[in-house]
């Protein structure tokens, strides 16, 4: 994939030599309330990836699995703090009084309903770089990235599972539609953020990331979705921050440009070159309908200091869906793990 910031020098260097240089904070979308029948808990994880943690928190209190409530997924391979919810009868001194392998509890009080995918204001990194030292590069880069309309939003190598294949494997559900089992879902929808990253990397290889092209389905941050029918009027905008274009993430209810549009030419051409359609996806549509995505994303409160002789703390928050790993392969430009 190219470089939103290529102008600029990278600080190289090593990405997560450790578990504890990649912490994650979960920012909530909103705080437990203190009352109601279920357990909102705060918890710090290790070398654990949520499923696990959920899996062991769930055993040990003797609840099923599906009744645990996330917010987001978080790696295997990091420090990370997020939320979960809890059914009754659990108690917070229950889940307080947890020792368990890898999870510590740092909080629980009680709320109304049971925490959703999605609930989820943003996540707050504090990412150490190894053998690094010229932070005034990672700062320039951070400086790049903060122009309207921010970092490419980038789907991460993550997404595309161990051994790069989900897309691929997610191709050959669109025929069938598959059986509607979480993996499914998953490879599909990994097929489906493949094309965008290829729409994505198309928009910057034309010099086109930072403008609006007739037909674009534009996002008024925050608000939402509407055409773009006045590319130069549109584009100000965009340089504005007051918008940013979406891409496609294909599928039958997605909201589609104008057809003939600019825009809508330039999806049809990243489904011509996968051997795709429009209607392709419609055999999955009951797994994956569709949606748009932000082709950017602002990144807040960006620092970078020393840690150390050799090496660099970066930290910056992004919004719930974003990948830290993406920010970190421009700041590196090389291919952070």
């Amino acid at each position: 994939m190219p470089h939103a910031t290529a102008g600029l020098p990278g600080t190289g260097g090593v990405l997560r030599a450790s578990d504890d240089d990649f912490a994650v904070d979960e920012l909530p979308a909103y705080a437990p309330s203190g009352s109601g029948s279920h357990v909102f808990a705060r918890v710090e994880k290790r070398g654990l990836t949520t499923p696990d943690a959920v899996r062991a928190i769930a055993r040990a209190l003797g609840v099923a699995e599906r009744d645990v409530g996330v917010a987001g997924m978080k790696d295997r391979h990091a420090v990370t703090r997020q939320w979960i919810s809890l059914p009754s009868p659990v108690s917070p001194d229950q889940v307080l009084a947890l020792e368990l392998p890898g999870i510590a509890v740092l909080e629980a009080q009680r709320h109304d309903h049971k925490l959703r995918t999605g609930h989820l204001r943003a996540n707050r990194f504090r990412l150490v770089v190894r053998d690094a030292r010229d932070a005034g590069a990672a700062r320039a880069v951070l400086a790049e990235l903060a122009r309207a309309p921010g970092a490419p939003n980038w789907y991460g190598e993550q997404r595309f599972g161990r051994d790069g294949d989900n897309a691929e494997r997610g191709r050959a559900l669109l025929a069938g539609g598959g059986r509607g089992g979480k993996l499914d879902r998953l490879l599909v929808s990994a097929l489906q953020s493949e094309l965008f990253n290829a729409w994505l990397v198309a928009r910057l290889a034309d010099g086109l990331f930072r403008t609006a092209v007739a037909g674009d389905v534009l996002h008024k941050l925050p608000g939402g979705l509407f055409d773009c029918t006045e590319p130069a009027v549109d584009a100000a905008r965009v340089a504005a921050g007051e918008i940013v274009p979406t891409g496609p993430m294909f599928g039958d209810a997605m909201r589609a440009p104008a057809a003939g549009s600019d825009a809508a030419v330039r999806e049809d051409a990243i489904l011509a070159a996968a051997g795709l359609a429009r209607d392709s996806f419609h055999a999955v549509r009951a797994i994956a309908d569709g949606t748009r995505r932000d082709a950017a994303i602002a990144i807040a409160d960006a620092a970078v200091e020393p840690h150390g002789d050799d090496a660099l703390a970066v930290s910056f928050t992004l919004p719930s869906g974003a990948y830290a790993t993406t920010v970190m392969r421009e700041i590196m430009k090389t291919a952070p793990a």
